[in-house]
C-alpha cells in the first residue's frame, strides 16, 4: 500500500504535465491571438481601441458568467471522474450546457438591443461608444457558440481529455486571426470593415471552434458526450447539491467580473489613453497568465481527481507543491512582463503618454505577478477541487471590493493620481490574499467530497 501511494505521489509532475501543457497551449492560442487582434485594431488608432474594449467588456461578463458555471460544473466533473461515476460526469455536462447556453441567449439580447446605453456606462466618449456599440451588436452572435465550447471544453478537460479543446481552440482561434487580417483591413479583395470585421471574425470562428469541439467528442464517444437522456437526467436533490457548491463560484466569478468593469469603468473617466493603456496591460498580462491558467485548470483535475478516489493525503501534498510552483514561476514571469514594456511603442499606434503610462503599469503588474499566481492556483485549482467554493467566493469578492475598487477610486478621483498609479494601487488587493490563502491552504480545510 505504501508502495502504490509513493508512485502515485511522484507522478505529480507527469500527470501535471500531460494535462497542464495541452491547456496552456490553448491559453496560448486565445492570448497571443488577442493580443494580435489588440495590435491589428490598434494600427486602426486609439479610438478603435478603446472602442473594441469597451464592446468586449459584455464578452468579458459573459464568459466569467460561464467559468463560474463551468468551473462549479468541474468540481463535480473531476470528482465524479476520480470515482469512475460516468453518469454523474454526463448529468453535468448536461446541465453546465443547458445553464450555458440559457445565459448566452439573455447576454446576445442586450447586447444587440440596447448597446448604447451599456456602453455608455463604461465611458463618457460618444465617439468611443458609437463605435464600440457597433462591434458590440455583430460580436453578441458569438455568445452561444461560446457558451457550448466552454461548457464541453472544461467538461472533456475534467475528464484528462485534453487534445481536442487544443485542437478546436487552434482552429477558432487560427480563423480568427485570418479573418481578422481579411476583413479588418480588406485583403483578398474583401472590403475594409475596421472594427466591424473584427466583430464578423470572431463570430465565424467561435461557430467553426463550437463546431470541431461537439463533433470531435461525440464522434469518439468521450465521457461527457451522452444522449439527452444521460446529459439531462437531473433530480431535484442534485439540482440543490449542485448549486449549493456552484452558486458560490458563479456570484464569485460575475462579483469579480463586475469589478475588472468598474476598473475599466475608472480608467475610461481619467481618460481614453489611459483606458487604452490599461487594455494593452491587460492584453499582454492575459499572455503572462497563459502557463498559470494551464497549472491551475490542471491543479483542479488533479486534486478533484484524488479527492474523489479517497486519497485526501495525495490532494493535499499536491496542492502545497501547486502552491509553491506558482509562486516561484510566478516571479519569473514577472521579470518577463517588466522587459515586455520595450515592445509597446513597437506593437501599439499610441501617443508617447499612453506608452509611459503602459510600462509604469507592467512595472507594478511585475511586482505583483508571484502573488497573482499563488491566488490563481489557491481560487481556480485548490480550493474549487475540494468544494470550498464560499472560501473562494469571499476570498476574491473581499479583494475585489474591499480592496481593489475602492484604492482604484480614491486615486483616480480623490488623490488625482497618474494612470499608472492607480494601476498600482489596485494591485494591491493581491498581497492582501496571499496571507489570507497561505492560512486556508495550511487548515486543509478546502479538501472535501461534494457528490454526497
Amino acid at each position: 500500500m505504501q508502495d502504490e501511494n509513493a508512485e502515485r505521489l511522484d507522478s505529480f509532475l507527469p500527470d501535471l504535465l500531460r494535462l497542464a501543457v495541452p491547456i496552456a497551449l490553448s491559453n496560448l492560442v486565445v492570448s497571443g491571438v488577442n493580443m494580435l487582434d489588440t495590435v491589428m485594431v490598434g494600427r486602426l488608432g486609439q479610438v478603435e481601441i478603446a472602442a473594441v474594449a469597451l464592446g468586449n467588456q459584455v464578452y468579458f461578463l459573459f464568459m466569467l458568467l460561464l467559468f463560474g458555471i463551468s468551473s462549479g460544473a468541474g468540481i463535480f466533473t473531476a470528482q465524479y471522474w476520480g470515482a469512475r461515476d460516468l453518469a454523474g460526469v454526463r448529468r453535468t455536462a448536461g446541465f453546465s450546457i443547458a445553464l450555458g447556453l440559457g445565459a448566452s441567449l439573455l447576454y446576445m439580447t442586450a447586447a444587440m438591443a440596447i448597446p448604447r446605453p451599456i456602453l455608455g456606462l463604461y465611458s463618457p466618449d460618444p465617439a468611443v461608444v458609437e463605435l464600440g456599440s457597433r462591434y458590440l451588436r455583430v460580436a453578441a452572435a458569438s455568445y452561444p457558440p461560446t457558451a457550448l465550447s466552454f461548457a464541453l471544453g472544461l467538461s472533456l478537460r475534467g475528464t484528462e481529455r485534453v487534445r481536442l479543446p487544443l485542437l478546436s481552440t487552434v482552429v477558432g482561434f487560427g480563423s480568427n486571426l485570418f479573418l481578422n487580417w481579411v476583413l479588418i483591413f480588406g485583403k483578398l479583395g474583401a472590403p475594409a470593415l475596421g472594427v466591424e470585421g473584427a466583430a464578423i471574425a470572431t463570430v465565424a470562428a467561435r461557430w467553426l471552434e463550437a463546431s470541431v469541439l461537439a463533433i470531435g467528442a461525440w464522434g469518439r464517444r468521450m465521457p461527457p458526450a451522452g444522449t439527452p437522456r444521460e446529459l439531462f437526467s437531473w433530480n431535484r436533490a442534485w439540482v440543490a447539491r449542485f448549486l449549493m457548491v456552484a452558486f458560490p463560484v458563479i456570484l464569485n466569478e460575475v462579483a469579480w467580473s463586475l469589478g475588472i468593469t468598474f476598473y475599466n469603468g475608472i480608467f475610461a473617466r481619467v481618460g481614453t489613453g489611459a483606458l487604452a493603456s490599461f487594455n494593452i496591460v491587460n492584453t499582454i498580462n492575459q499572455l503572462g497568465m497563459v502557463l498559470f491558467f494551464g497549472t491551475a485548470n490542471a491543479s483542479a483535475v488533479m486534486l478533484g481527481k484524488a479527492i474523489g478516489e479517497g486519497d485526501l493525503n495525495r490532494a493535499r501534498d499536491w496542492a502545497k507543491r501547486f502552491a509553491n510552483l506558482g509562486v516561484a514561476l510566478g516571479a519569473v514571469a514577472g521579470l518577463l512582463l517588466a522587459a515586455s514594456g520595450l515592445l509597446v511603442p513597437l506593437l501599439f499606434k499610441v501617443d508617447a503618454a499612453t506608452v509611459a503610462a503602459a510600462k509604469a503599469m507592467l512595472l507594478a503588474l511585475a511586482l505583483a505577478f508571484p502573488f497573482k499566481v499563488f491566488n490563481l492556483h489557491l481560487v481556480v485549482g485548490i480550493c474549487r477541487s475540494g468544494g470550498d467554493t464560499r472560501f473562494g467566493m469571499l476570498f476574491d469578492l473581499v479583494g475585489v471590493w474591499g480592496i481593489g475598487v475602492p484604492l482604484a477610486a480614491l486615486g483616480a478621483f480623490v488623490w488625482k493620481l497618474p494612470a499608472w498609479a492607480v494601476f498600482a494601487l489596485l494591485n494591491v488587493e493581491e498581497f492582501a490574499k496571499f496571507f489570507a490563502g497561505r492560512w486556508r491552504l495550511r487548515s486543509g480545510k478546502w479538501a472535501r467530497d461534494v457528490r454526497g
